[in-house]
This record gives C-alpha cells, sequence and structure tokens, in this order.
C-alpha cells in the first residue's frame, strides 16, 4: 500500500511567502485548505526564477545558465542547493533564493497530481523566463528593444501568468467539488484571459520603468490605449471567473487582483506615473468583499465603479 506524502509545513511555507509578498500572501489565506500548499508552492519557485531572470549585475548566459539549472532542481535532476544572491539584490529576494531547496522539498510532498501540476505551470513561466533573458538581455536604454509584435506580446503574458489563471482553475476542478457554474472549457478559457490581463496591468503599469531598462513590452507605444482596453476586457473575464465560483472564499481570492488591476488602470489613465493602488484603498476594498461575503453583485459594483471611464 503506498505510503501518502507528509503534509507541506504550512507554518514555515507561508512565512516566507509573508516575506515575498504580502498581497498574495492575504489572498491566498482565502484559499480551500487543499489548494493553499499547491499554489504557495508553485508561487515561491516562480518568484525564484523570476529572481534568477531578473538578478541585477549577471550576464545572459549565466541567468540562462541559472534557470536551466533550477528547471534541473525542481525536477530531481540533481539535489537543489542554495542559489547564490548576486550583490544588488533585493534582501527578500535574497532570502528566497537562500530557501530555494526547502522549497523545493516543498514540492517534492505535495500529492503526485498537484506537483505535476506545478511543475507544468512552472515549465511555462521558466520558458516566458528564459525568452525574456534571450530578448532583452542585452538591451540597455542606450540600446532599446521591443517586442516585434502583438503576438509575441500575447505569447509572453500567456508564459508567465495565463498559464497560471488554467492551473488555478485545474486545482480548483480538483480539490473542490461543485467548484463552479461554468462548464471546465469556459473556466479554463476565462482563467487563462484573466491571468494575460493581469500581466498586462504590470506591462502598461511598468512601461517607463521597463524601457528606461531597455526592455519594450509594447510592439507600438502609440498602441498603449489599445491595451488598456484589451487589458480592461481580460480583467471582465476574471470578474465572469469570480463570479462562478460557489465558494464564497474563492470569489473573494479570485476577485481581489481584477478589481485592484482595474484601479489601478483607472489611476494610470488619470496620468499616474507607476501607478499604483494605496493599501488604505486595497484594505477598504478587501473589508466589502469580506462583508459581503464574495457576492457576485458586490464584485460587479465594485469593478464597473473602478474601470477607467
Amino acid at each position: 500500500m503506498p505510503v501518502a506524502p507528509p503534509p507541506v509545513a504550512e507554518r514555515t511555507l507561508f512565512a516566507l511567502l509573508g516575506d515575498v509578498s504580502r498581497s498574495f500572501f492575504l489572498s491566498i489565506q482565502l484559499l480551500p485548505l487543499g489548494m493553499r500548499a499547491p499554489v504557495a508552492v508553485g508561487y515561491l519557485l516562480a518568484r525564484t526564477s523570476d529572481s534568477i531572470a531578473d538578478a541585477p549585475g549577471l550576464a545572459p548566459e549565466d541567468r540562462l545558465r541559472m534557470l536551466g539549472q533550477f528547471d534541473d532542481d525542481v525536477h530531481g535532476r540533481c539535489p537543489p542547493s542554495p542559489v547564490p544572491a548576486p550583490p544588488g539584490m533585493k534582501e527578500e529576494e535574497a532570502r528566497l533564493l537562500a530557501a530555494f531547496p526547502e522549497c523545493v522539498a516543498w514540492l517534492g510532498r505535495l500529492a503526485p497530481a498537484d506537483r505535476h501540476d506545478v511543475l507544468a505551470v512552472l515549465g511555462n513561466i521558466t520558458r516566458g523566463q528564459r525568452l525574456d533573458v534571450e530578448r532583452f538581455g542585452a538591451a540597455s536604454a542606450q540600446a532599446p528593444v521591443r517586442l516585434a509584435s502583438d503576438a509575441a506580446l500575447d505569447e509572453y503574458t500567456y508564459l508567465v501568468a495565463g498559464c497560471v489563471g488554467e492551473f488555478w482553475t485545474r486545482l480548483g476542478l480538483r480539490h473542490e467539488p461543485g467548484f463552479a457554474s461554468l462548464p471546465e472549457r469556459e473556466m479554463m478559457e476565462l482563467g487563462r484571459r484573466y491571468g494575460m490581463a493581469l500581466q498586462l496591468v504590470n506591462v502598461l503599469r511598468d512601461a517607463d520603468e521597463d524601457l528606461a531598462q531597455g526592455r519594450g513590452y509594447l510592439p507600438d507605444p502609440a498602441a498603449a490605449p489599445a491595451w488598456l482596453q484589451r487589458a480592461i476586457e481580460g480583467l471582465q473575464c476574471g470578474i465572469r471567473y469570480s463570479q462562478a465560483l460557489h465558494s464564497g472564499r474563492m470569489r473573494i481570492a479570485s476577485a481581489l487582483p481584477a478589481l485592484i488591476g482595474v484601479r489601478t488602470l483607472a489611476l494610470l489613465q488619470e496620468g499616474r506615473a507607476r501607478a499604483k493602488v494605496p493599501r488604505p484603498e486595497v484594505r477598504r476594498l478587501v473589508a466589502r468583499l469580506v462583508f459581503s461575503w464574495g457576492s457576485p453583485a458586490r464584485i460587479e459594483r465594485d469593478f464597473r465603479e473602478n474601470r477607467p471611464r
């Protein structure tokens, strides 16, 4: 008789999660118990690979080599070891790299189906990160590089975020009986478009900062208003996704990023540089969602009131 894997040490896992992302830490606590560990482990490992891909002071070929080593380690082809933090890296990212062996150990303790899904989504994410390094590794403010086409931007947003919407949906369907009122195919499509929209919000918000480093994710800067509209439409998919969920906790957790995202886009449209929703406003938004227990009507009202005019 097979022996069940030991449970992930959630207290330690979530302590590390709280160090690297306070907003995601809030959302994940609203997830059903069975989803928390795979989502948290997947997030921490994705943040680890992202820290490697964006490591300051490292040559592109070194970052690509480290991403290859990361892939070998998470798939068990090599025993993992702490990743040395390069000079100039943020303290919380350095702590995350040091905890890499623990993250891999947590991955190994997940149920087989959950571990398979985490590895699948990490495969897409790291592919997107490698493409990023290959495209922009030698870019600078003096020699900027732009994505060549709209299709390239769509590919990027899918690989680093759209696949995450699909990942959440697979976990929900497996762990939550009666997960949603919509069929699986539609939930997967909505989840994919929602994830892509969240990454597109980041692209639009960080456009000036990225360009200062030579990275132009928008193929044509003049088309930014059209991309903003596409992001709104994708976030609306996230609202539909959230409203279809049967669990109030899940509705709150899944709606929150869309509501913060659409408010970010409104601030961008108002001309705010590096638009960021203030924490008190986020706390009020969370309080309204919790007070209504993720009411679909409340979610719709908040989205409509905060979307760009």
